[in-house]
């Protein structure tokens, strides 16, 4: 199957100059693109001059990982897609084994690899770890990462599973199931766009999958780390929109309340902590929400379905109160 590994770029020539040679490396047997998203630094140049078998896709403006992957994709032919951030160091033989499980399978519309932490090892990587889940109230986690405990990989998900999402830090999409679910929402801008995406991939009865045959070094947080309140600002928002979107009936609506009111808890608990800037990254996150409402009430009524979406009712329950720290106690 033809392959295309795209890499969204913005302002990240050292990014580039640190885990480009892997990715060029070890993926002869697919086409590369460095996919920019209007960078004001010499990322593209420097490709140019020193990586000439990768590919340039310029886009027009910064539209954030949606847009820009949107954009970038537009235009190719390949048969599947890996989304790849610009920090990740794969390793050889890395895409066979994907792309061989697509090509066996052909319920397969999403896969992601083992995701491994670029600077400690042996531990798995925040973004991904080894497959997704979300709880009843959208919540986000990992095999291999609950919250931020991150498991050491002692070749406990040396397997081939089927997950609910893949991580957009390394996301392989067919790219004909990609378009026909939509896309990725661009309102989301980045953070839990692919989580939305792969909600839809869901919805129309594909199977996604974590291949644990394949191997990738995520550096994580090259781009927003932790620390930044724009991320905490994505990431409570969008987690409401995509309940918002996809989850189908009156039911929805008591979800949110539930969600507003342990992001309620989360404010406080930042303000006790000092984190004024994430505290006000939240409260704005809320009126964001607020705002795109009638949009996304647009939006449920093509997507929003009665998908049986997760596996346990409460993470944070699990987590917190039972103190469940590893996937495999949950």
């Amino acid at each position: 199957m033809n392959t295309a590994v795209v890499i969204l770029n913005w302002n990240g020539r050292s990014l580039l100059e640190q885990f480009l040679p892997s990715v060029v490396r070890f993926s002869s047997e697919a086409n590369v693109y460095l996919a920019d998203n209007a960078s004001t630094d010499n990322s593209v140049d420097y490709v140019k001059q020193n990586f000439p078998t990768v590919r340039i896709i310029q886009n027009k403006v910064n539209g954030g990982y949606a847009k820009g992957y949107n954009d970038a994709l537009s235009g190719l032919t390949e048969d599947i897609f890996v989304l790849l951030n610009n920090d990740v160091e794969v390793t050889e033989n890395w895409l066979t084994p994907v792309v061989d499980q697509f090509s066996k399978d052909h319920e397969l519309v999403a896969a992601q690899p083992k995701i491994l932490d670029y600077k400690n090892r042996d531990f798995f990587e925040y973004a991904g770890a080894a497959g997704g889940f979300i709880d009843r109230l959208g919540y986000p986690y990992c095999r291999g990462r609950i919250f931020n405990t991150i498991e050491q990989d002692q070749g406990q998900y040396d397997d081939i599973v089927t997950i609910f999402w893949a991580s957009g830090a390394c996301l392989f999409v067919r790219k004909d199931t990609f378009w026909d679910a939509g896309a990725l929402d661009e309102d989301f801008f980045a953070h839990q766009e692919e989580i939305d995406l792969c909600w839809r991939l869901n919805s129309a009865g594909g199977t996604i999958k974590y291949i644990g045959d394949s191997t990738v070094f995520h550096l994580g947080g090259a781009t927003l780390n932790s620390q930044d309140p724009t991320k905490t600002f994505y990431n409570f928002r969008n987690t409401l929109l995509a309940i918002l979107k996809n989850v189908q009936g009156a039911s929805v609506w008591w979800l949110i309340v539930q969600r507003l009111l342990l992001d309620g808890i989360v404010f406080f608990l930042f303000i006790l902590k000092g984190k004024w800037r994430h505290s006000l990254a939240l409260l704005k996150a809320h009126f964001s929400f607020y705002r795109l409402i009638p949009g996304f009430l647009e939006k449920r009524k093509t997507h929003a379905t009665h998908l049986n979406y997760f596996r346990i009712k409460s993470v944070v329950w699990k987590y917190f109160i039972l103190k469940k720290r590893n996937f495999n106690n949950l």
